[in-house]
């Protein structure tokens, strides 16, 4: 049965489109197929994947007011073999064009009915904000990714994210859960990140990955090549620690280690 993770939290740089890009190319790499959806009106997980947005003709945004099927506007990344639902920065006026529509928050769900059966696993990479699209987003996900960074704020920003999780679970898809927190940008040498990274293994125990993103130079740099950076530099610590947590994420929903 297809895996719809999202990908999300509402405070800004902390690795969540990284995350996205790099965990849609690892389980790729490890044969299964992959959607990556950008719903970032940014459209960094478009570029990221090596897709020129100025180009687009067709994108997510077409998706959510109706006028194009996903299977219509998916691009398979250059490098990375899965697939994307790309978005450039006209996603922007789409909550402002579906504001008075009914159901508007289901639109991404039931856009997705008629391409899930061809994929294993479905990453939706969320704006910084809690949005009407990442509204979209969490009510046709089955479980939420949050990636974080160790620090005072995003304790605070958690917070909050779970309460929204909540409210949706509550009001609009009964099914949403949590699949798991994700330390990124975690440098084990500074004092108050192990602190924070403590606390989050007390309180939320097993639903914290093993796996820790590093701050890493080649995880940085991967972007501005349009690549992932298993792809950009595949012995990098950014690299080995995206395929280690595909690796662990898998491991968690399918029951058995898989070599990636």
């Amino acid at each position: 049965m297809v895996k719809i993770l999202a990908v999300a939290n509402q405070k800004g740089g902390v690795g969540k489109t990284t995350t996205s890009v790099n965990l849609a190319a690892s389980l790729a790499a490890a044969d299964r197929r992959v959607l990556l959806i950008d719903l970032d009106p940014q459209g960094n997980a478009t570029t990221g994947s090596g897709i020129n947005k100025s180009e687009l003709t067709k994108t997510v945004y077409h998706v959510l007011l109706e006028q194009q099927g996903l299977a219509d506007v998916r691009i398979t990344a250059p490098q990375g073999n899965y697939d994307v639902i790309p978005a450039n920065r006209e996603l922007a006026g789409a909550e402002v064009e579906l504001v008075d529509e009914e159901h508007r928050e289901q639109r991404l769900k039931r856009a997705l009915h008629d391409v899930i059966e061809q994929y294993d696993y479905v990453l939706i990479d969320c704006p910084p904000a809690l949005s009407l699209l990442t509204i979209n987003g969490l009510v046709a996900a089955s479980s939420v990714m949050i990636p974080m960074q160790c620090e005072y704020y995003a304790l605070e920003g958690l917070s909050d994210l779970v309460n929204t999780v909540k409210k949706v679970r509550a009001n609009l898809n009964p099914e949403l859960e949590i699949e798991g927190l994700l330390r990124t940008m975690f440098d084990p040498r500074n004092a108050l990140a192990q602190q924070v990274s403590d606390q989050l293994q007390r309180h939320f125990g097993d639903k914290v990955y093993s796996t820790v993103i590093p701050r890493n130079i080649r995880l940085a740099e991967a972007p501005s090549y349009g690549t992932p950076v298993m792809y950009h530099d595949r012995a990098s610590k950014g690299a080995l620690a995206y395929v280690a947590l595909a690796g662990e994420f898998l491991q968690r929903r399918e029951g058995a280690p898989v070599p990636v």
